[in-house]
């Protein structure tokens, strides 16, 4: 008689679980972002969002909380309901890399979400003032070398800041770290000289390069990009300089497998559509799909990466 109570209440909250399923969704869903609007983040969730609205049939809001690098968003978003109305895009910083900068969290990003949806790799330049006279990283480390205590680079997430220190630890050079709240302000304090340089993503980037306000001198990689073949990586100078850059959908823990499920779907199908790859591509932002299951082990894979990459930098948590 028990085993016949236990088989009723699984078959019952299956059939619950697909009729929520199949309901879902029926109102505004809210897409936390951790960055400021204008950041490469931003720009992708809102691509993928109004996509994503198109084909479900609600509004996907998008709601900046940028900040403490992803901390005040990916802490809002661990607190909303988890009924697949609240969702975060987060990327790197706030899932891979904060427990490694920060000595306490306001969240866990491994037990505290459940993932959804990976989305995409971003691409990661080395930008500096768009008419200044360093052309390479080599040039970059010789005028820092040159000028002791007289460099710093800005940054505005955990990218740029473990980019940054791994620059000035294995080029061997003096620099003063400079944190921003977000990409937007740093790119604009690099455009008029007030910091030397930044690793920026291209997406953010754009706009700053058509004003003719920075430049790219190199891709954030060990090898050169499909998408900006002059430039040469920062690798070729720095060897060994290479970072796993990536963008994805996560809800909060507890948010059923049936709904999780519907939107790794939608978003699969977005970024499988070839006119929004091609968007995405020309924003330096590559389509990565992927199962649910696959992004799991993504995520816990990405967060001992990121760990040792900080440690290998000499960054103290804060």
């Amino acid at each position: 008689m028990k085993f016949l109570r236990t088989a009723v209440f699984a078959l019952l909250a299956a059939t619950a679980a697909s009729a929520w399923s199949q309901s879902y969704p029926v109102k505004p869903v809210r897409v936390v972002v951790p960055f400021a609007v204008g950041s490469g983040t931003d720009i992708l969730a809102r691509l993928v969002t109004d996509e994503l609205q198109k084909n479900l049939g609600v509004a996907f809001i998008v709601d900046n909380k940028p900040g403490a690098s992803g901390q005040i968003a990916a802490e809002a978003a661990a607190k909303g309901d988890p009924d697949g109305y609240t969702l975060m895009m987060t990327t790197n910083t706030a899932h891979s890399a904060n427990p490694f900068l920060f000595k306490k969290l306001r969240y866990d990003p491994l037990k505290d979400f459940t993932p959804v949806a990976r989305v995409n790799y971003f691409l990661f330049a080395l930008a500096v003032k768009a008419d200044s006279p360093i052309r390479t990283p080599q040039d970059l480390l010789n005028h820092a070398r040159a000028n002791p205590g007289k460099v710093s680079y800005g940054f505005g997430n955990s990218t740029g800041q473990v980019a940054g220190a791994h620059f000035v630890k294995y080029g061997r050079i003096d620099a003063a770290p400079i944190p921003y709240k977000s990409t937007p302000p740093a790119m604009t304090d690099i455009a008029v000289g007030q910091v030397d340089f930044m690793f920026v993503d291209w997406a953010a980037a754009q706009s700053f390069i058509k004003a003719n306000k920075i430049k790219l001198i190199a891709v954030q990689s060990d090898q050169r990009s499909a998408l900006l073949p002059d430039l040469p990586p920062v690798g070729d100078t720095v060897p060994g300089f290479s970072f796993t850059i990536w963008g994805g959908l996560i809800a909060p823990v507890g948010t059923p497998p049936a709904i999780v499920n519907t939107l790794n779907a939608a978003v699969n199908k977005v970024l499988t559509t070839p006119a929004i790859r091609e968007r995405m591509m020309g924003l330096g932002l590559e389509p990565a799909p992927a199962s649910v299951e696959e992004f799991r082990k993504f995520t816990i894979e990405q967060h001992a990466q990121w760990g040792k990459s900080i440690r290998d930098a000499g960054i103290q948590p804060e």
